[in-house]
């Protein structure tokens, strides 16, 4: 089964332009560390996952790229095409001559309604490239204008359009410190919209991949594409292909339905997190060497401990003791800054990887109550390595690693908001007073939901 990408605003289509990418390289190289029949079948389920062939025979990304200014767009489709491995599409792409000025309003009520047949047309198109349609994979930032209002509103027709495809929701959050002085009322806005209408959101927050750029792969000057060729190095390890436990000798056929099946088993919990190890830089993997029961060590107590990365994890955090406490006060007396999950998937590639025992994230302590801890781990496995790492593991988590940064965008926006701080700037577009309130009702709901697990 095949996956639309939109790409929307600045964020999503350099993102997006770097996963693409990432896809690629790992094809083309030539270091799959298998047999030949197996990286045959890789190449062919990625194939038909990602790109649909044309005469030319350079594959075409099944993407659709969104943003209310030409430049961005311009640079991402030249780019890939001088790559020679892979191109755009030239006729999927919309843009404006002006942007939304990094106001959620403007992309939601303006933009979004004024181009919503134009936009709607491209992807419909994609869609109908697809001999079968998995879903949508959409790439947008949480602050912006363009990216995160026009993008809950596209992902709104998306659901519209398409009652029964998956929308899966991958979502850049924002640095703590800012880039966009009503970067909080755009991600409430945002984040509220799409609670309604996507399946799950996928979550990257700048901060922790920033980390990631300067301590694991010692860049010294950090730019957005660094930042973005991380994000995108994590979302090749979750999307490429990989086998489940129901796939028996196939790669499995719809990564985003086997996805949302694994790890949304109720609409109040949609925030998922993504952990990839390992990373280093490329001339340091020469003299490295990993083992499985070392990388599911390391994995298991990132998702415990809620760390972003192998370095600096928290060994002292322990899961609580099942048994110890009733269950009424299972939230009390749980063990500080332990991450409790709903549901984990862990997923393997390279080298003996069938040898690797997961065991111990079935650990009945990780999950919550309400879920058999046979329902709530799932596992993926290839031998075939990963854009050159001999062998690497992959997380997708839905735990409460987002409480903290959501309960502090949602204070940080509501102080402003209690203040009518920058309100005028929405109401012109016809975001109300009311449309805020309801925003901030939904989040603290979700919050609630996370926080007594």
């Amino acid at each position: 089964m095949s996956i639309v990408t939109l790409q929307l605003g600045q964020c999503g289509n350099q993102i997006g332009r770097e996963v693409f990418s990432a896809i690629c390289g790992d094809i083309h190289g030539t270091h799959g560390l298998c047999s030949k029949k197996e990286n045959e079948s890789y190449h062919d389920a990625c194939k038909e996952r990602f790109f649909s062939e044309e005469e030319s025979q350079v594959p075409v990304a099944r993407a659709v790229l969104v943003d209310m200014e030409p430049k961005v767009i311009n640079q991402t489709l030249s780019t890939a095409a001088r790559s020679g491995y892979w191109r755009y599409d030239e006729h999927s792409h919309f843009c404006q001559k002006q942007g939304s000025g990094n106001n959620w309003a403007n992309g939601y009520s303006v933009h979004g309604p004024r181009h919503k047949e134009a936009i709607m047309n491209l992807v419909q198109k994609e869609a109908e490239k697809c001999d079968r349609l998995g879903g949508f994979f959409t790439i947008m930032s949480m602050a912006g204008g363009t990216g995160s209002g026009l993008g809950a509103f596209v992902t709104q027709c998306l659901r519209d359009a398409f009652p029964t495809s998956f929308i899966l929701n991958h979502i850049i959050w924002p640095y703590g410190t800012g880039e966009v002085i009503v970067q909080n009322y755009n991600s409430v806005l945002t984040l509220s919209h799409l609670y309604q209408s996507s399946d799950a959101l996928l979550v990257h927050e700048n901060d922790a991949i920033h980390k990631i750029c300067a301590q694991l792969m010692n860049i010294k000057q950090i730019s957005f594409r660094d930042v973005n060729q991380v994000i995108a190095h994590q979302l090749g390890s979750v999307f490429q292909p990989a086998y489940t436990a129901e796939s028996g000798s196939h790669y499995s056929r719809n990564p985003l339905g086997d996805l949302m099946e694994t790890l949304v088993p109720h609409p109040e919990f949609k925030m998922l997190g993504l952990r990839n190890i390992p990373q280093m830089p490329e001339n340091s993997l020469a003299y490295s060497t990993f083992s499985w029961p070392g990388l599911i060590k390391h994995l298991r107590q990132m998702l415990i401990a809620n760390a972003k990365m192998e370095e600096g994890i928290d060994w002292q955090v322990r899961p609580p003791r099942v048994g110890s406490s009733i269950p009424s006060s299972h939230a009390m007396n749980k063990p500080q800054h332990f991450n409790t999950s709903i549901a984990n998937l862990v997923i393997l590639r390279g080298k003996n990887v069938h040898s690797a025992d997961l065991g111990s994230f079935q650990d009945p302590s990780l999950y919550t109550s309400w879920l058999n801890p046979q329902d709530a781990f799932s596992a993926w496995k290839t031998p075939r390595a990963f854009n050159k790492y001999e062998k690497s593991a992959s997380l997708v988590s839905n735990s409460q690693f987002l409480l903290k940064p959501l309960d502090s965008v949602v204070g940080k926006a509501w102080n402003m908001f209690a203040s009518k701080a920058y309100i005028h700037q929405y109401t012109k577009f016809g975001i109300e007073e009311e449309d805020f309130l309801d925003s901030f009702t939904a989040l603290e709901q979700v919050i609630s939901s996370y926080t007594i697990l």
